[in-house]
């Protein structure tokens, strides 16, 4: 296995703010899941692309170029005014890379003149002590970061290596919730990675999650022996969390369909760069209406919907947003997106 000289934990700083900060985050969390539990006619979270160029060019990722624009800043906030009219509950910032966003503050500050929570993912180069302080002026409540190997290489650049300095930064600035991913699967190296990299999150204060990784054809094999072994250690050391006590994962790992009623297109919904509704990021093309044209109606049509990607699906938001509602409302429509052959990685 590679690795990588890391320097000792920081101790994250215990500040009246940040604790301050930590609770409220939590009060309108559980708020949010009261909202959703008492009715089901708004979305629970929308996943928005301000832009959809990234800085980097991982070979497992379709999510990004290395030429667009951003969205105007001012489009960037109709289109958060359009989430609040549906009375979405966690708005998160994805792409391509988001800190490339020249308003990126003014985009997080819309969403939470929303009421919503406000959540990014990055892969984190960009950050800088000044830039965290920023997104902490700005209101945002959770940023995950995805570290792929300890070594950059051909896969990805995506490394402890590169960002255990930007994580010690994050410990002693970020007043928001930090979470790093590490990853096993298809085109990672070193599966032996993956602990380390959840190892080194726990010393520094943040919580950590292990998902599975797609191979550049976008195909999806179950666990080797190595692999399996890693992912049961990284799970073991973190605290139960939501996507465990569902199984979702569980059969993932393993190379087998779930049996799930998928609310993609109510619960959860992904907007693109050019601001039209997907059931996600591999899913796009349905329904493909404009966000400004999206109704309360339409996300009740699709929380009735079946989709027939959903026993392979491996998008484990998507998952998780919609099991919220796994007791209720049997789907009594059918639906095959485009593409609902291929398996994706999780999130």
């Amino acid at each position: 296995m590679s690795e990588v000289k890391v320097t000792a934990p920081v101790r994250r700083k215990s500040t009246a703010r940040r604790r301050w900060r930590a609770v409220t985050r939590k009060l309108r969390e559980l708020g949010s899941i009261g909202s959703a539990l008492a009715g089901t006619g708004h979305p629970y979270m929308a996943h928005i692309v301000p832009m959809r160029r990234c800085n980097l060019a991982c070979t497992y990722c379709n999510e990004f170029d290395d030429h667009s624009d951003p969205v105007p800043i001012a489009e960037m906030e109709r289109r958060i005014d359009e989430l609040g009219r549906l009375g979405t509950s966690v708005i998160t910032i994805s792409g391509g890379e988001p800190l490339l966003h020249p308003d990126l503050d003014r985009v997080i500050a819309r969403i939470r003149k929303t009421g919503a929570i406000a959540g990014m993912i990055t892969n984190g180069y960009l950050l800088m002590p000044d830039r965290i302080e920023r997104l902490n002026k700005a209101g945002l409540d959770h940023m995950q970061i995805s570290i792929d190997n300890v070594m950059p290489d051909a896969v990805s650049k995506k490394s402890l290596k590169v960002l255990d300095a930007k994580l010690r930064m994050l410990a002693e600035h970020a007043d928001f919730h930090v979470n790093i991913n590490s990853v096993v699967g298809g085109g990672i190296a070193n599966p032996n990675d993956a602990l380390t990299v959840s190892e080194r999150a726990l010393g520094l204060g943040f919580s950590s999650t292990i998902g599975i990784i797609h191979d550049g054809s976008g195909q999806l094999k179950p666990l080797g022996d190595a692999e399996r072994g890693v992912w049961e250690k990284v799970r073991s050391l973190t605290r139960r969390s939501y996507s465990r006590f569902n199984h979702f994962q569980e059969a993932i790992a393993n190379g087998k369909p779930n049996d799930w009623r998928c609310r993609a297109g109510a619960r959860y919904l992904y907007i693109c760069e050019f601001g039209l509704v997907h059931y996600c990021s591999q899913q796009r093309g349905y329904p493909g209406v404009p966000l400004a044209e999206y109704k309360r109606a339409d996300v009740k049509r699709e929380f009735l919907t079946e989709k027939s990607c959903a026993p392979n699906c491996t998008i484990s938001c998507v998952h998780q947003v919609s099991y919220i509602d796994h007791w209720r409302a049997p789907q009594t429509s059918h639906i095959a997106p485009p593409g609902t052959s291929d398996l994706v990685q999780i999130r």
